[in-house]
């Protein structure tokens, strides 16, 4: 009785509770700052302005937690109107009963509400169905009963033209009892609960696909735990599957998962035992066995989904928030053969001055050329870094340029998308009259100068630092990936006179039409020289400002405060801090003195707590301040150019391009990445290699194993 006590309970609790308790218990937050977030949420404010500029609503939640909050509030809300709609059904139907409808207001999860509907879900014609038309339910109910022996002898009665054998009556019975065993909300828990425990994912090659699948041979005769396997090699034998390479199956032991449905059902008499036994069996292995196969199908590929956009999103953000050159003139290198390098100056805007071509792979007359080329722009230009790209001759050119002692600082570049941007409408806009390489080399310059400008420009899907990001659901990659764009943006924060539309859209509040507009507003009225001239951008309101503002700089504002991250509702603030010690604003940012005598309890009010202030404290110190860090100079090591210059044993410098869950890729300067396995990554178990390493991170590592047929450069970090 104590245990019906306690679900008697958990139910009255549950449906007592609003969606934000429901919220706050799941998450396990406090209740009062996460229906402050989800007012806030309600009201049109972002995840990124809620976690800098209303700590004191939140408690200091950071922008994960937010986020949870969002997702999982959203979730209960379908949950909730799936509900309202199977009530609404099952009323219709004239079913709903007091006691079913306290089962379908306690559950709290999609799952369960589905299973609870399931036997009153309309369905299409099944061999249940038909059974019943031809009269065989009562039939199916007295064998169900168990109270009878000689079940035979009731059969005859229901024998007639449509059920012409005392066999098919059973067989019809059977039919009614394995779709009713298959539709209990208990009985699916039971064998959901084995499939979490027990269930083996197994993949066998299809008859004839041996060489064509030959990629996929680690999974021709495979067979694993299916709660045990890794994301990674889920999607890999997913995408085997969807070739038509592989054939999946999951599931548990098919005694195991009978016996436990015979231990729910039978109960009485050997004769109708006999044949509700049957019906179990059959009940599981027709219906209820391939529903949760399916189930949990789609329940593994979803984690696994998961896990890898993580992964992707992880690798994102550290790309994004690689450290910037900063505004400095940059010569930019796309490095080329037969077609020659393609060469743009930049000023320490990104803006293009001048491009030309290059030859330094034939004659040396071209050679000699290109040196007398790029001493001569470096010098016309006065460039203070050159950027090289890292793809085809690559490490020719850094060579060729090297030489040259220009006394400039030399970086090399990732690629990667530089050819998707350069092909976009947004370079065709920008340059219309110019080369897709021309682009492509402006883009390695933009890259280095600032990533995070450069990259918000491309599809992250084509920056390259995922694995298998065209197996994962397109829907949650984008939402996710986005989350991470805007997060970063601003995180950073945005120099409103040169931030690009492209990079405007993700500072919170605006998106492209806003963008678009203050881009506008900018080019017909000159640089903004204050933040409140936001207000008088078209279609940017209160709401907007509100988000926005503290996300965006302006150099040189006759207000200091306009070049940090002090949202202009607190400038007052600010002003009175200034007045109190005696100072200007600009004397209270320029003098640590001044701001020593700030005691920040003075200020605290109802609105304003002591973690914004210590924020705004922090600002005044260093505003505006990029919170990346500095970019250090990288050389590969000059012994090796290509694969086959690699030996055993070899100790080099490299750089992190990509991070997945079985380690880490590095760019070892010999145009093809190096794998160094999770388990080559420490001297200790490592369960995530981003525990080691991060995204652009200079490493050193050991050469272990060089296969030039696979393509295939094994390393290790345990030096």
């Amino acid at each position: 009785m104590y245990g019906v006590f306690l679900h008697v309970e958990r139910i009255t609790n549950y449906m007592s509770q609003t969606p934000e308790q429901r919220v706050a218990a799941q998450l396990n937050l406090n209740a009062r700052s996460v229906a402050n977030t989800i007012d806030l949420l309600n009201g049109g404010a972002t995840v990124p302005f809620i976690a800098r500029y209303r700590k004191e609503a939140t408690a200091s939640l950071d922008e994960v937690q937010i986020q949870a909050i969002k997702d999982t509030y959203q979730k209960l809300l379908d949950l909730d109107k799936r509900r309202d709609a199977i009530l609404k059904s099952i009323d219709e139907q004239g079913k709903l009963t007091p006691e079913l409808r306290r089962k379908l207001e306690s559950v709290d999860s999609m799952t369960e509400l589905e299973d609870l509907y399931l036997p009153f879900k309309p369905k299409r014609k099944t061999r249940a169905t038909v059974a019943i038309e031809r009269g065989l339910e009562p039939l199916a109910d007295l064998i169900f009963s168990q109270r009878e022996n000689d079940v035979e002898r009731i059969a005859k009665r229901y024998v007639n033209d449509q059920v012409p054998t005392v066999a098919d009556a059973l067989q019809g019975a059977r039919d009614i009892m394995a779709e009713r065993i298959s539709e209990d909300a208990d009985a699916r828990q039971r064998i959901r609960n084995l499939f979490e425990r027990e269930a083996i994912i197994t993949s066998k090659v299809k008859k004839g696909k041996d060489a064509e699948g030959a990629k996929y041979r680690d999974y021709f005769d495979f067979a694993e735990p299916l709660r045990r396997v890794p994301s990674h090699r889920l999607l890999a034998i997913r995408r085997g599957e969807a070739e038509g390479i592989l054939a999946v199956s999951i599931s548990p032991d098919e005694d195991a998962a009978v016996e436990r449905l015979e231990r729910q059902f039978l109960r009485g008499l050997p004769g109708s035992k006999e044949q509700v036994a049957l019906a179990i069996r059959d009940g599981y292995k027709r219906l209820l066995k391939p529903s949760l196969e399916t189930e949990f199908d789609k329940q593994s590929k979803d984690k696994a989904d998961q896990e890898a956009i993580r992964i992707f999103a992880d690798n994102l953000r550290q790309l994004l928030l690689s450290p910037p050159l900063g505004q400095q003139r940059v010569l930019a290198i796309d490095p080329g053969y037969r077609t020659g390098c393609k060469v743009v100056c930049l000023d320490a805007q990104g803006n293009l001055l001048t491009d030309a071509v290059i030859y330094i792979a034939q004659s040396d007359a071209q050679k000699q050329q290109a040196t007398q080329t790029v001493r001569r722009l470096v010098e016309q230009y006065k460039i203070d870094a050159i950027a090289i790209g890292n793809g085809t001759a690559g490490r020719e050119t850094e060579e060729f340029v090297r030489e040259l002692n220009l006394g400039k600082s030399l970086f090399m570049v990732s690629e990667q998308g530089a050819s998707v941007y350069s092909a976009s409408e947004v370079a065709r806009e920008e340059f219309p009259d110019k080369d897709v390489t021309v682009r492509g080399a402006v883009s390695i310059g933009r890259r280095l100068m600032d990533p995070l400008a450069e990259l918000v420009k491309i599809d992250p899907k084509s920056i390259g630092v995922g694995q298998y990001q065209h197996d994962v659901d397109q829907t949650d990659l984008k939402n996710s990936l986005d989350t991470v764009v805007e997060s970063c943006v601003n995180q950073v924060g945005v120099s409103l006179n040169t931030a690009s539309a492209y990079l405007l859209r993700y500072v919170s509040g605006l998106g492209p039409q806003l963008a678009g507009n203050i881009v506008a507003y900018r080019a017909q009225n000159g640089a903004f020289t204050s933040r409140d001239q936001l207000k008088k951008v078209p279609r940017l309101g209160p709401k907007a400002f509100e988000q926005a503002a503290g996300f965006l700089r302006i150099e040189g504002a006759r207000n200091p405060l306009d070049n940090s991250a002090v949202h202009p509702e607190r400038y007052a603030l600010v002003e009175r801090m200034a007045t109190d010690v005696g100072s200007t604003v600009a004397d209270l940012i320029r003098k640590p003195e001044l701001r020593k005598q700030i005691r920040p309890e003075r200020y605290v009010t109802d609105s304003v707590g002591l973690p914004t202030l210590r924020d705004i404290l922090a600002e005044l110190e260093k505003p505006g301040r990029d919170p990346r860090e500095q970019l250090a100079v990288f050389e590969y090591d000059e012994r090796v150019r290509k694969p086959e210059d690699l030996h055993e044993g070899m100790i080099l410098n490299g750089v992190v391009t990509n991070i997945t869950a079985f380690g880490a890729f590095v760019d070892i300067g010999v145009k093809q990445d190096g794998l160094v396995h999770v388990s080559q990554l420490a001297n200790r178990f490592v369960s995530d290699p981003n525990q080691v390493v991060k995204l652009h991170q200079k490493v050193r590592v050991k050469v272990l194993e060089v296969d030039l047929v696979r393509k295939r450069i094994a390393l290790t970090m345990k030096i």
